[in-house]
């Protein structure tokens, strides 16, 4: 019988400040990325300071209000464990690693651990359930350029995508039917709020918008919502330039002159952070109250939810048999051929 592979596997996240004194190095980290702003590294390093200086204040009043730090890293720290616990099951030399976009722990700290490690495979999983050049695609690179630099050359799968994986539709819906319970001889209706993206992102061939669709439909069909039920809509809109519309609030609004409650749902989050915690709950948990909104009930994200985390582990175990691919075991994530995906790209 022949030993199992040494398998290491690399959860991708957005990362957040550890503490006050890191906020205004997390926005500069964040906008210097040519992901975010996209336009020459000259003009994009002075801007991405200007544009830190300028959020910092609101950003550390966010943080504050959070108890001084973001809670992304300790909710992906219990994922990586619960999902290493399943992959250890059949794979005792199975090890999970972090690695954050913008801050602690950076990518060449967690590729520095992995090298260490000496892994037979790696697999790199981002907790983006929808594709973004934004964010996956951003990881992948910031990866592939320290890998190359690292001359570490570890054959490596890449799961770029997972929209409409069962166990992130089936811990979704099911926590949204027992939501609605209490709710059920009222006028309400389901946001799908996820994160914006600059509309010239968009028309430049991110399949987000599309991916975000399919996970709601996906969900909205598993919990048995009529289509007059639900909507998606965008939230953390920064700037000038045209976002992905209609907007939370705009939705939220909507809500109120029909004198309809709301079950928010935060469909493009996996993790607790700001934008769930804040903007989602003292923000718009505000707007509704306002507004006269009869109820506002927002659904958690999946964190550690054993079904997502099952669905998580068997993506790993199907791609170790699958060549990169979109989305393995959930069917084409870019139908389009103008769509950015990332294994599209690499075979050109």
């Amino acid at each position: 019988m022949s030993k199992p592979q040494r398998i290491a596997v690399v959860l991708f996240n957005l990362g957040g400040p550890d503490c006050l004194g890191a906020v205004r190095p997390f926005l500069q980290n964040l906008f210097t990325d040519p992901s975010i702003i996209q336009v020459p590294t000259l003009i994009r390093k002075p801007l991405a300071w200007l544009i830190a200086k300028r959020r910092f204040k609101e950003a550390s009043h966010i943080y504050k209000a959070l108890g001084g730090a973001s809670p992304l890293l300790p909710n992906t720290q219990a994922q990586a464990a619960a999902l290493e616990s399943i992959l250890k099951k059949t794979n005792p030399d199975a090890r999970v690693f972090i690695a954050m976009r913008y801050w602690h722990p950076f990518v060449e700290q967690t590729l520095s651990q992995v090298k260490a490690y000496a892994p037979d495979r790696v697999v790199l999983l981002p907790l983006y359930p929808q594709l973004s050049t934004t964010t996956t695609l951003s990881s992948f690179t910031s990866w592939d350029q320290l890998a190359k630099q690292a001359n570490f050359l570890t054959p490596t799968t890449r799961i770029c995508c997972y929209p409409t994986l069962e166990g992130f539709i089936s811990s979704t819906a099911t926590a949204l039917v027992q939501a609605i319970k209490p709710y059920k001889s009222q006028e309400y209706r389901v946001l799908f709020s996820a994160h914006g993206l600059p509309q010239k992102i968009v028309d430049a061939g991110d399949p987000y918008p599309h991916h975000i669709a399919l996970s709601a439909q996906a969900i909205a069909q598993k919990a048995g919502l009529t289509a007059d039920q639900w909507i998606i809509c965008y939230q953390s809109r920064v700037g000038p330039l045209k976002w992905l519309e209609p907007t939370t609030t705009s939705e939220i609004q909507a809500c109120a002159q029909e004198g309809k409650g709301i079950i928010m749902i935060p469909i493009s989050f996996v993790s607790e952070h700001s934008e769930t915690l804040y903007e989602l709950d003292q923000e718009y948990g505000a707007l509704a109250a306002e507004a006269g909104i009869p109820f506002y009930h927002r659904l958690s994200t999946p964190q550690v939810n054993p079904d997502f985390i099952e669905g998580l582990a068997h993506l790993v175990q199907r791609s170790l048999h699958t060549p990169n691919t979109c989305s393995p075991g959930s069917g084409s994530c870019c139908p389009m051929p103008s769509t950015i995906c990332p294994f599209q790209r690499n075979s050109k």
